[in-house]
Order: C-alpha cells, then structure tokens, then sequence
C-alpha cells in the first residue's frame, strides 16, 4: 500500500519507519528541513513543505496514495487546516492525531477514517501497569469494554479454564491464550516461539508462560487484578 505521513515528529517517523519495514510505499512531508533529511533515507520519497498552503500541499500525490496521515501534534492550527484542505480534495482516506480532546472534537466533525491519539493511550497503558502491577496491553473496544492481553500470574499457572472461573466471578472472558514454546533452528540455537490458540478447551492447563487475551468491562479487570494481590 502507499501512505503520505504528513509531520515528521517522533510519532510522524515511527510510523513511516514501521510501514516501510512493512513493505509499504511511504512519502513523507515536513515543514523542518533537518526531519526530512533524517529519514529521507528511510522511505521512499520526503518533501520539505508546509502542507498548510494550499499550493504547496498539491505538490503530493493525493489522489494516488491509499490514505494520508496527519501526524502533527504540536501545531494545533496547522493540524486542522491540513485536514480541511484534504477534504477539500476529497482524499480518500485521512487519519489524524489528536493531542487532546478539544483537538479530537473539532476533526470528528470532519468524519475522517480515524483519529489517532497515541498520547492516550501511552499514558493508560502506563496507569494500567501501575493500577494493575502487571504487564498488560489493552485495546478499547467503547468507554466500558476492553479487550486485555496480559502474562498469567504465578497463582494461575496448571489450573485449567474451567477451574479460574473469570467469566463466573469477574465477568472477564477468555478468548485466546498466546502459547509461548521453544524451537531449536537450524544451527542449533533453541528460540523463543508463540502460537495463538483460540477456543479453548475447558480443560486446557494455564503454562507458565501463557498469555491470555480476554474481554470485559475495564473495572472488572481492576476487581481481577486486585483480587491476586
């Protein structure tokens, strides 16, 4: 696929740097000359610009690309502009981040793709680790439910799904466990592998080194966590 990442911060970079390793086309545009030099290198095409003038933002490839992201953060009037500008254009898809939620509100109303805010969720993955005492990734599903992904705790390891009783006693449920073994390659050098199971049996034992993914309500996962304390 082929993305036009529009601000070349550090949010802007990661996500050029990671579609291109991807195998994604990326073109990248930045008012600052010295961001654009340093990935230039990186993706496939950058472009010094300021892409909140109008003439100087038909210099991209719009209407040839598969979505546009505005990554800029720090230019709060810049941001909106850019996305005025591509609706002007009817760009096919947009995706742009939001730093706070006066920012959030104002692009809803121009009904993009999606509205990006790695800021919110950096800081609640930060709160749950602390609020949980647990590595745990979270995706919010609405402002009640959540899906989880988290290591088993020492106190769940060789009972079986059934035995837990999550669903039962917290309302949480399991939808697939991340099996965590070890593969020998080649040369000899025993690596670390993982497999998604998903259905599982009531009978299946927790590993030690399992990862469960379970859905629930965000307060059900704290009664959860708090309960193994």
């Amino acid at each position: 696929m082929k993305y036009i990442i529009i601000g070349l911060g550090n949010f802007g970079t990661v996500l050029a740097e990671e579609f291109t390793n991807m195998g994604h086309e990326v073109i990248g545009a930045d008012i600052d000359e010295s961001r654009v030099e340093n990935i230039k290198d990186k993706i496939a095409t950058a472009f010094v610009l300021d892409a909140s003038d109008s003439h100087a933002l038909d210099i991209l490839p719009l209407s040839s690309v598969d979505a546009v992201i505005v990554a800029i953060g720090e230019n709060f009037g810049a941001s909106i502009r850019i996305v005025a500008l591509l609706k002007e254009r009817k760009t096919k898809q947009i995706f742009a981040r939001a730093v706070d939620s006066v920012h959030k509100a104002i692009l809803q109303a121009f009904n993009l793709a999606r509205i990006l805010s790695p800021e919110e969720y950096a800081a609640r993955d930060f709160v749950d680790q602390l609020e949980f005492d647990a590595s745990i990734q979270s995706f919010k599903i609405d402002d009640t439910y959540y899906v989880a992904m988290f290591k088993v705790p020492d106190r769940m390891v060789g009972y079986s799904v059934n035995e837990l009783k999550l669903e039962e006693e917290f309302q949480i449920k399991i939808i697939g466990v991340k099996e965590q073994g070890t593969l020998v390659n080649c040369v000899g050098f025993a690596i670390n592998e993982s497999k998604i199971a998903n259905g599982l049996a009531e009978d299946y034992k927790i590993q030690k080194d399992d990862v469960l993914v379970c859905y629930g309500e965000y307060d059900n996962f704290k009664k959860f966590f708090k309960a193994l304390i």
